[in-house]
């Protein structure tokens, strides 16, 4: 089962990732949306944003590769800008300063697409994250079988959790959601400077 997949390689992806993207964090801010929207629409806008968020994930997890070759961008370059990036979402998930958008209901503003789809999961700290694991990966099967299980794994936690979001919430409460948050934003700021930390050393190495 090892050759066909990469468990630890989909730990990583999946762990990261679902920091990164936060499916108990979408919670409160998914409400603010679509306060104002039936069940019905409500459901409808969970199933879009997710499609969207998937479809920008796997786009750069496809091309992103053949871009940073375009441009010119080592490994440690991205590393390390990525790392940098997502210091400043921890940071923003730890002091509670991330904006979140007011809400709508029926708007012509397709709000599942944005700012719900991308840029909230879809966001920079994903796109970047995901690049750097096919970077970082041998382009076997089994990597790349990890890092699309892992991708889809991430986004189905994603879909239940704004499937679910009003029950979640209740469940939870404003202050356990805001504790999710906390710690999610503790998690991945450790990943960002461990991420530095292996730019640094590539580049020293390098050197």
């Amino acid at each position: 089962m090892s050759a066909v997949l990469d468990w630890r390689l989909l730990s990583e992806v999946f762990i990261t990732l679902f920091v990164i993207m936060d499916p108990p964090g979408t919670v409160p801010i998914f409400l603010g949306l679509t306060g104002a929207m039936t069940r019905q629409q409500r459901n409808r806008a969970a199933r879009q944003a997710i499609l969207v968020a998937f479809g920008v994930v796997l786009a750069f997890a496809v091309f992103g590769q053949s871009l940073l070759s375009y441009m010119h961008i080592s490994l440690p370059a991205l590393q390390a800008s990525g790392g940098l990036l997502l210091l400043l979402v921890a940071m923003e998930l730890l002091t509670g300063k991330s904006e979140e958008p007011q809400p709508s209901g029926n708007s012509k503003v397709n709000v599942a697409l944005v700012p719900l789809g991308t840029p909230l999961l879809a966001g920079p700290g994903a796109i970047v994250a995901v690049m750097v694991f096919v970077q970082q990966s041998d382009g076997t099967a089994a990597d790349w079988v990890a890092i699309a299980v892992g991708i889809v794994l991430v986004h189905v936690c994603l879909w239940l959790a704004m499937r679910f979001a009003g029950f979640i919430h209740r469940l939870l409460g404003d202050s356990g959601t805001t504790l999710v948050t906390r710690i999610a934003g503790l998690l991945l700021a450790a990943i960002a400077v461990q991420l530095v930390a292996d730019a640094v050393t590539a580049f020293v190495k390098a050197a």
